[in-house]
């Protein structure tokens, strides 16, 4: 059963479970993933090789002349990657019970077998490919038609009972052996026809268990490896065995042949050894020792490439090694001395998952990272090949010697906390870490990759809990288990200060950007406020609980403590006091980190969630649930990435931060709102892209209201009094339009100009302008001029009586204003009007009031005051209204009080004063609300 898969690829090899994603964070990559415990495979384009790695449920290829990155797969496979195979441009990947053909990257075709197996191994040469599943079978497809690029057809099946050999280790296929393979079980070989079908030879059973095989150079030769340490040169055509090579008390995981004319074999073993013999002096020339970590399955593969002397190792422990052969010293005819194997180049990450982690610049360009593994590196992520590991090696004595057990046979102890500050990188020393168990602190040099030359001591006896460093970088500070705090110069190393506030061991130390006030806390639930240039205590905060950890935000001056019973505290370090408390977590919170502007809070918990929260409304703003616990978060300096660590998996997790592209709001949610996320992958879609949300549509909530943008209502309830949404300068400007008036009069007539130059002064023929007296002008008669000015003067005389004139009624020209006022009017309801002179800008509304028809029977005046009326009674724009009421009595104002018996104007009064007499109520209302936040602000 196959599903074809085209090169506009429109359909998907997996699709990812239908989780939602958290609003603010978004699925990117994972840094540090080069291998695991899958062998690899090494392809071939010409004179060039290819390096393809299993990473989980994605693979990576590698360029193998310089191990720089190519490809990874472009999704993820539905479970874990368990083979490997190459053919060309063509790489064959299994996963559960089926393949991948996968081309650049990109799956091209998907070959499934039954559901009820699981693919173990594959094959691949010339027109077929096998692949060997968990219930001891053999799967063998073919070409369709001649010109396909891959197989995919279904051909045949082998079946290996038990006892024809047992369990199969391999499928291999040897040199001018058409048709034909070889199934290597635990105890003995069987070769095939895969054309007939036939079983062909099978060989005898093998005292020791079969755990490697490799084809040799030579023909019918094949290679084995056995669990006790014996290769086994056995060939297939005479059906027996050629050399036995004993190796005590090693497992064999590997075997590969020297291929440009030295007849060595590499030998790889479950310890972590590689051992290289030589076949024609029957000796071992040299072995290298710990390579990859024994713990982790020691060396998963060696293998040489073909016709050069470089031989590519993996393991278990993340890493990808290249070692080289350099040409022989020896010039003479005698023996010839083989140099041994020199490290060429490697990958890697971390062989245990990260334990503490921390943006190393301002760029975001390289993240610090330490693990359970005792390893320090630094990752990039723009360039997987600028990763590197910091080097342990001590410096030289100021006498030229080196120190006592600088030979690195064991590495430093787990590291527990490191802080990092650049201002004096490249300087002297800039990294300081804490280590597990020990009473010295440790400086590195991150811009020369190693660590740097002091050790500060905490002066108690007591061991390092946490480090800090100031944000100048000359003082480093060291936390006690036993509640002292130290303070080291990171360019000479010598002790600078001494504190002593805790009783039990210091968990957090932080100084703020001036070197003037440090913060401490400790597992006794204190924090101690000091003033580092004096050395002086300015005060201290007893907490309820235990403190595990603090984070400083020097911008803001805030920082936030992690209690031990499961809540953050935030401090403000000016005022001393806890402004805010978040509750929320259900387990021990492992890691949290301040957002930059110092507006969120990120935290995680053994709870399995990932909560943002926000200072400004305390609430929990977003919630994701993962599959493994995070134990590390950290924003980068720009805002723009969140990484983190888990509890499973080698990698660092990079976040995309939608925050940077759109409004997030800040609604409390509770936790059924909590996304179920996955988390991002080594695959080239990983989950998201780098601009994940930038182009995504709004992300709607579950009720169907869109909460990243917020539309404001005109009125929140009908019994509030609302105020216009409008410009302040408006209604201010409508107060004092006499007055800004009065002002912008001119002080005086405009002059003539004195001493105009005299060109100014002429025109026309005077100064030589004989265009305009060739127009029209001079050739017109001068009845047709008389004409002229007749015409212009009667248009003149029109315009005036137009302008003077001011038509009312049916038969009159009427404004907006006045028009919309007669029909409020004729229907009762005013809102049109009212809506329009919201709208009109001052000065219009200042002359459509004094345009009011002042004359009996006063309809426009009256039907003004209903329509303001109507206006205050609704509540909304009322201090436009109470405006508007103003300029009519300072415009209209005599011919009101000269007709206040008219019933209608008395009527239409009155009714504004009820409804005015109603609002007075405004100044109580703000009274006591100014009473009740001034109670709540000071209690």
């Amino acid at each position: 059963m196959t599903v074809e898969y085209g090169k506009k690829r429109k359909l998907e090899i997996s699709e990812r479970p239908s989780v939602r994603n958290s609003r603010i964070f978004s699925p990117f990559r994972v840094v540090g993933n080069v291998s695991n415990t899958i062998p690899f495979a090494v392809g071939t384009l010409g004179s060039t090789f290819y390096i393809v790695t299993s990473v989980g449920k994605s693979f990576q290829i590698y360029d193998a002349s310089n191990l720089h990155l190519l490809f990874v797969s472009e999704k993820e496979t539905e479970r874990p990657i368990v083979a490997l195979a190459t053919h060309f441009h063509y790489v064959f990947a299994g996963f559960g019970n089926k393949i991948g053909v996968y081309r650049r990257g990109i799956c091209e075709h998907i070959v499934e077998l039954n559901e009820n197996v699981t693919v173990k191994g594959l094959c691949v040469f010339g027109d077929y490919m096998c692949v060997n599943a968990d219930d001891n079978s053999v799967y063998v497809y073919r070409k369709a038609n001649s010109q396909d690029k891959f197989p995919t057809e279904y051909y045949t099946k082998f079946s290996v009972g038990k006892l024809q050999g047992g369990d199969i280790v391999q499928v291999v296929h040897l040199a001018t052996y058409l048709n034909k393979i070889v199934i290597v079980t635990k105890s003995n070989l069987l070769l095939y026809n895969i054309r007939t079908g036939k079983l062909l030879y099978t060989s005898d059973e093998f005292p020791e268990q079969i755990t490697a095989v490799e084809p040799a150079p030579a023909l019918d030769v094949l290679a084995l490896g056995t669990c006790s340490g014996e290769i086994i040169m056995f060939h297939m055509k005479k059906g027996k065995k050629l050399r036995t090579i004993k190796i005590p008390d090693l497992r064999i995981t590997s075997l590969s042949f020297r291929t440009d004319g030295s007849p060595h074999l590499c030998v790889a073993s479950n310890n972590g050894d590689m051992i290289f013999y030589d076949l024609d002096r029957r000796s071992r020339i040299h072995v290298l020792k710990n390579i990859h970590s024994a713990a982790l399955n020691g060396v998963t593969r060696a293998t040489f490439l073909n016709g050069q002397p470089i031989v590519v190792t993996s393991g278990g422990d993340n890493k990808l090694k290249e070692y080289v052969f350099d040409p022989s010293l020896s010039q003479a005819d005698g023996e010839v001395v083989v140099q041994p194997p020199r490290f060429l180049r490697s990958r890697g990450g971390h062989s245990q998952p990260p334990s503490t982690i921390c943006f190393a610049d301002a760029e975001s360009h390289f993240i610090l990272s330490a693990s359970r593994d005792k390893s320090l590196w630094g990752f990039s992520l723009r360039k997987d090949a600028q990763s590197q590991e910091l080097s342990q090696r001590m410096h030289k004595r100021q006498d030229g010697g080196r120190i006592g057990g600088s030979t690195m046979k064991e590495k430093f102890p787990e590291i527990l906390s490191l802080a990092i500050e650049n201002a004096r990188a490249g300087e002297w020393e800039n990294v300081i870490t804490a280590h597990k168990d020990e009473k010295k602190a440790r400086t590195w040099d991150i811009r020369r990759k190693r660590v740097g030359r002091w050790l500060f001591d905490t002066t108690d006896d007591g061991l390092v809990k946490s480090v800090a460093i100031s944000q100048c970088g000359n003082f480093g500070f060291v936390g006690s288990s036993n509640g002292s705090i130290v303070a080291y110069n990171m360019q000479s190393g010598m002790l600078r200060r001494k504190y002593k506030l805790h009783k039990k061991a210091v968990t957090g130390i932080a100084l703020d950007g001036m070197n003037r006030k440090m913060v401490s806390c400790g597992l006794d639930g204190l924090v101690g406020f000091y003033d580092f240039n004096q050395s002086t205590l300015l005060g201290k905060v007893q907490l309820d609980a235990p403190i595990t950890a603090m984070i400083y935000n020097r911008p803001s001056d805030l920082f936030a403590l992690v209690l031990d019973d499961l809540s953050i505290i935030v401090i403000d370090a000016v005022t001393q006091r806890v402004v805010r408390q978040l509750w929320g977590h259900t387990n021990r919170i492992t890691a949290f980190d301040f957002s930059p502007d110092g507006r969120w809070i990120v935290s995680a918990s053994l709870d399995g969630t990932i909560r943002t929260w926000d200072l400004p409304t305390g609430g929990c703003i977003d919630g994701v649930r993962l599959d493994s616990v995070a134990t590390n978060v950290k924003f980068s300096p720009k805002g723009d990435l969140i990484a983190t660590t888990h509890v499973t998996g080698n990698g660092i997790c990079i976040w995309t931060n939608r925050a940077q592209f759109k409004p997030i709001s800040t609604r409390t949610i509770d936790e059924e709102e909590f996304a179920q996320s996955a988390l991002p992958n080594a695959s080239a879609t990983g989950g998201g892209s780098l601009l994940d949300g930038a182009f995504n549509e709004s992300t709607q909530e579950e009720n169907g209201l869109d909460f990243n943008t917020y539309q404001s209502l005109a009125q929140i309830s009908d019994e509030l009094v609302t105020l216009s949404l409008g410009s302040r300068n408006k209604m201010n400007t409508l107060l004092a339009l006499d007055v800004i008036r009065q002002r912008s009069k001119p002080k005086e007539q405009p002059k003539k100009a004195e001493n105009v130059p005299f060109f100014l002064q002429l025109s026309g023929e005077a100064v030589g302008d004989e265009a305009s007296s060739r127009e029209g002008a001079v050739h017109a008669s001068p009845e047709e001029l008389r004409q002229r000015q007749e015409a212009k003067q009667n248009e003149n005389a029109i315009r005036e009586k137009l302008t003077n004139a001011k038509p009312s009624g049916e038969f009159g020209f009427e404004s907006k204003f006045t028009n919309l006022l007669r029909a409020g009017a004729q229907s009762g309801d005013f809102t049109d009007f009212l809506q329009n002179l919201v709208n009109l800008s001052p000065a219009s509304v200042d002359l459509e009031i004094k345009s009011l028809n002042a004359f009996e029977p006063y309809d426009e005046i009256i039907w003004f005051i209903n329509a303001l009326t109507q206006g205050l009674a609704s509540n909304t724009n009322f201090e436009l209204h109470e405006a508007f009421m103003s300029l009519l009595m300072k415009a209209q104002g005599d011919v009101i009080h000269v007709n206040n018996s008219n019933p209608r104007i008395k009527e239409a009064l009155d009714g504004w004063d009820a409804v005015h007499r109603r609002d007075e109520r405004l100044n109580e209302l703000v009274n006591f609300c100014a009473g009740v936040v001034n109670f709540v602000s000071n209690a």
